[in-house]
């Protein structure tokens, strides 16, 4: 997939940070894009942001209110898709939540919500466009994870297991696919400059500070523009930003040294905080 130009592509989550710089992108490449998000407001301003920078008597733009985390919605929105935009060339999985926190301390309703948006809604939406993609003979799926979906920090004790569950997902349906020519990518963002991320600052134990203080945060236009180059070579694994290629690499070969420094950084805050 070279060119993006003419491609009709659906964006969960697409009207703010990653999702929202990602169809920018796309709009930009010539492609028809819809986004989908719950809030309708942020929708309608996201959808004239993207006019602005495509060709609305050229390109097919639209914006979908979607819940992914309920099936029904999920299937109506299906339907709106495909008239807007005509059919579907690639599905992109971008919704989720986090919720950072002590384990005991967080809600019961904290980790079934994330599961439920995260995971679920991947496999939700997945499931209702694959007899589309099928039945034209091929597409793009990319299913977006974190750096938390191959390797746990303190206080993500909700998010990394529902991110984890995407990661298991994603590398079954690779398999299944494989005879209907339609590609699978898994993207991993770091901590990204989004409003979530402003969202989590809020909540993040004093030991969570500690270990992400050692990450540094990229902007969402380059983890846009990592994932559509991922797209483009068809690749499984998009690990965005040299930093958290390295960190990937060190985690899958040497996963002690990793664990020694995040835990080292947990004990002495843990101690500062006695």
């Amino acid at each position: 997939m070279k060119s993006f130009a003419e491609k009709r592509v659906f964006i969960t989550g697409g009207s703010s940070g990653i999702g929202h710089a990602t169809a920018t992108l796309l709009a930009k490449a010539g492609a028809h894009v819809a986004i989908g998000a719950r809030d309708r407001r942020r929708l309608e301003v996201a959808l004239g942001q993207l006019q602005g920078v495509g060709e609305p008597g050229v390109q097919k733009l639209a914006a979908v209110s979607v819940d992914v985390s309920d099936v029904a919605s999920v299937r109506a929105a299906r339907e709106q898709v495909l008239a807007e935009l005509g059919g579907l060339d690639i599905l992109i999985n971008n919704a989720g939540v986090a919720r950072p926190g002590y384990v005991d301390d967080l809600d019961d309703e904290v980790f079934t919500h994330t599961m439920q948006v995260n995971y679920f809604g991947v496999v939700n939406t997945t499931r209702a466009f694959l007899p589309d993609l099928r039945a034209q003979g091929g597409g793009h799926i990319v299913n977006v994870s974190s750096l938390l979906g191959f390797m746990g920090v303190f206080g993500y004790t909700a998010y990394a297991a529902s991110k984890f569950a995407v990661v298991g997902f994603s590398e079954c349906l690779r398999q299944e696919l494989l005879k209907d020519q339609i590609g699978v990518s898994i993207l991993y963002p770091p901590d990204t400059d989004t409003p979530q991320l402003a969202e989590e600052n809020r909540f993040k134990p004093a030991e969570t500070k500690a270990v992400a203080g050692n990450v540094k945060v990229m902007s969402p236009e380059r983890v846009a523009q990592c994932l559509l180059a991922g797209i483009s070579a068809n690749r499984l694994h998009i690990v965005p930003g040299a930093g958290s290629r390295f960190t990937h690499f060190m985690y899958r070969h040497f996963p002690w040294m990793v664990r020694r420094v995040i835990d080292g950084d947990v004990r002495k805050t843990a101690r500062s905080l006695d």
